[in-house]
């Protein structure tokens, strides 16, 4: 390999972190529960709509996956962005369940391109130039600059909705368009085994891909097992998330407020970030065992109907979280082959959507029945039996 393509690659991880802060300075993340609910959705309508993003991403999470892998990273992911700004444009002038449940299969469209995609040319990067050993320090970085980015759009997200929610979803338009640019300036990472890809057909490329991608599978179960147990996780975390929405606007806090309490959370979610490297030195394997049972925790302590427990509970819940999907992240790459890396890596966001079509609408319809909080509390427990069981 030359020098200068080298430089080339290596030039990639800064220009990932620059798209991440630009990607991730999406206001809509914070707010969009609390714009549905002013739209007229109730709770179940809106965890159809979710359920319907990830409905999305399962159809098209490991096409576009083979598309990354067959195709290019950098494509995909421009592509991606592309995706979320028609996203947003529906949002903006559209207030109707279709059209929501369109405009959020876009974005799960957009975030398909993209997952697989950015992780994939960033680890084959490094892979490349031979710092391989240095992937979940940058890893553990890149979600240091998502939680700051994340912070920073849930204050404006916030400041913006309360004044007016056009103004929102336009900045987030503006932004969309903008993280295509470090992207554009990317290097397509070389791929082990994609020439061959090349010189055949498209469609009987892609059958031997995800027969591949089968075999690997089938024959190391390890993949399998911590996709599904992390899908699990983040996908209660996720919830609580985006459900702490609507819990804190009937709690009677406004949405400046609210955004003032997921920006605290987004801090301690950086500090999570940043020593999850230093964790998993510490406790190894046990990492994932007691990443899980702080997020259950903090979910049960939602059911007290205290705003202080709960905010303390959503930090703890936060910081579990971020410090899990380095480890995540690193568990599933050391195992998996080059050539068929996007692939597999979509396989697991797959795994989530599944897991997010089933809890998202059930708690939502569980939710206008018998009140958040209870629900949420119900749903901790459930997640720490299955921990302790697992």
């Amino acid at each position: 390999m030359d020098i200068q393509l080298k430089k080339r690659l290596k030039r990639n991880i800064a220009l990932d972190y620059i798209s991440t802060f630009i990607t991730n300075l999406n206001m809509q993340s914070s707010i969009w529960v609390l714009y549905l609910a002013y739209c007229g959705l109730s709770l179940t309508q809106i965890g159809l709509v979710e359920g319907v993003y990830h409905a999305t991403s399962i159809l098209f999470e490991i096409p576009s996956g083979a598309v990354a892998d067959l195709l290019g990273r950098k494509r995909s992911m421009i592509l991606s962005r592309i995706c979320v700004a028609i996203s947003c444009i529906i949002m903006l002038f559209f207030r109707d369940f279709w059209f929501f449940a369109l405009s959020f299969a876009i974005q799960a469209l957009g975030n398909n391109f993209n997952s697989g995609s950015e992780e994939a040319l960033l680890y084959d990067s490094m892979k490349s130039i031979g710092q391989e050993e240095k992937y979940m320090g940058v890893y553990g970085r890149l979600n240091m600059i998502i939680e700051v980015s994340q912070g920073i759009a849930t204050v404006l997200g916030g400041i913006l909705a309360e004044y007016s929610y056009f103004w929102c979803y336009s900045a987030c338009l503006v932004i969309a368009l903008l993280a295509i640019f470090p992207v554009w300036a990317m290097t397509e990472a070389p791929m082990k085994g994609h020439e061959k890809h090349k010189s055949r057909h498209v469609l009987e490329a892609v059958v031997l891909h995800f027969r591949t991608s089968y075999e690997i599978l089938k024959s190391d179960i390890r993949i399998l097992k911590i996709s599904v147990y992390y899908s699990i996780i983040f996908a209660a975390e996720t919830l609580l998330f985006f459900y702490s929405q609507q819990y804190y606007a009937q709690m009677g806090y406004n949405k400046i407020q609210i955004s003032v309490i997921l920006l605290f959370a987004g801090c301690v979610s950086c500090l999570g970030a940043v020593l999850s490297e230093k964790i998993y030195r510490r406790f190894g394997r046990k990492t994932a065992f007691l990443g899980g049972v702080f997020i259950a925790l903090s979910l049960i302590c939602y059911g007290f109907g205290n705003v202080v427990i709960a905010a303390s509970a959503f930090c703890i819940g936060s910081f579990a979280n971020s410090a899990l999907y380095p480890v995540q992240s690193e568990s599933l790459n050391e195992l998996i082959p080059s050539e068929q890396r996007a692939t597999l890596i979509s396989v697991n966001s797959m795994f989530f959507s599944i897991f997010m079509i089933l809890l998202f609408p059930i708690a939502g319809a569980m939710a206008d029945q018998w009140g958040l909080a209870g629900v949420l509390a119900g749903i901790g427990s459930v997640l720490l039996a299955f921990i302790l069981l697992w």
